[in-house]
């Protein structure tokens, strides 16, 4: 499948699965338009239409605001709220969107992955391993999840899948001490990007802290700038529970960035503007299926304007 294939076909599966979102407000609109023209009184309820959507009070606010401040009201249309709706998401997205760059000098280009088992953090990683591999970068994956063997089996599956070799140790194995072998591996082979998968266990958060804690302070020993990245996995179908997730494992890991999975089976994908609007995190990408192909560095015009039912 050629790139230009790839690329429709990952921003048409993003389109249809925001379209749940967008899909909800607009008959949300709709229903308050009656058919016809939105009135001054209907901002209320349609600042609880955008609640209603993922979008979080502060957004929500936001974008009354903006509909009260350019309003003509009775020239107020669903359309028109649509519009001024993307406008206001991709004022915020926009400086947000950062794709992931690989800088460091020396090698390797250290990646550490993190999120709650379920998220998709595993072929995540996968998926990143797979565009670093289009821009002709040599990656190498840390099977840091040590005390799930389904999560190192399934990194190795990838791994050969994809040419990308993959350290791992027996199940249990202390996960820091893979890390700063795999660390010491990518460097004696010149790779360009080590991705480390971790544990996103929550139920034990103090265990969660002292193991990441420990993994950044053995990469610390080999390279004081490393990790160059810590990259926070969320689930969209997850909704506000995301909201949660940031707060915990920005105060164990240091989260420096976002990728968002599962966007194609959710109508909750309105959450991301939530997250921006309280975290002002970078967003790197946006997952939308299971293939290596369906994850691409995050638009954030494409994303506002499919997240309220617009067209590109």
């Amino acid at each position: 499948m050629s790139e230009t294939t790839t690329e429709a076909s990952f921003l048409a599966r993003l389109r249809d699965g925001l379209r749940q979102t967008g899909r909800r407000l607009a008959e949300q609109l709709s229903l308050l338009a009656g058919g016809g023209r939105i009135a001054a009184e209907d901002l209320e309820e349609i600042e609880e239409a955008l609640i209603a959507a993922d979008l979080g009070p502060a957004v929500a606010a936001r974008i009354t605001e903006a509909l009260q401040e350019s309003r003509v009201i009775g020239e107020l249309t669903p359309e028109r709220v649509r519009e001024v709706a993307a406008r206001e998401i991709l004022a915020l997205l926009g400086p947000l969107a950062r794709p992931l760059e690989i800088t460091a000098f020396p090698r390797p280009h250290v990646i550490l992955v993190v999120g709650v088992n379920g998220t998709g953090k595993t072929t995540t990683i996968a998926k990143l391993g797979y565009l670093f591999r289009e821009a002709d970068y040599e990656v190498m994956f840390a099977a840091g999840d040590t005390f799930r063997a389904a999560a190192v089996e399934q990194l190795q599956v990838w791994g050969e899948r994809l040419g990308v070799p993959v350290v791992t140790r027996p199940p249990g194995a202390d996960a820091a001490g893979l890390v700063f072998d795999a660390h010491a591996e990518a460097r004696a082979k010149g790779v360009d990007v080590l991705l480390i998968d971790t544990a996103g266990r929550l139920q034990n958060k103090q265990g969660l802290m002292d193991e990441l804690a420990k993994i950044r302070r053995v990469i610390g020993r080999q390279d004081p700038t490393a990790p160059h990245d810590t990259v926070l996995v969320l689930d969209a179908t997850t909704g506000q529970n995301a909201l949660s997730q940031v707060e915990v494992f920005r105060e164990v890991a240091g989260v420096t960035g976002l990728v968002m999975t599962k966007l194609d089976g959710t109508a909750r994908g309105g959450v991301l503007v939530a997250l921006a609007e309280r975290f002002r995190l970078p967003v790197h990408a946006l997952g939308v299926g299971e293939r290596p192909g369906d994850l691409r560095p995050f638009d954030p015009r494409v994303f506002a304007r499919a997240l309220v039912g617009l067209e590109a």
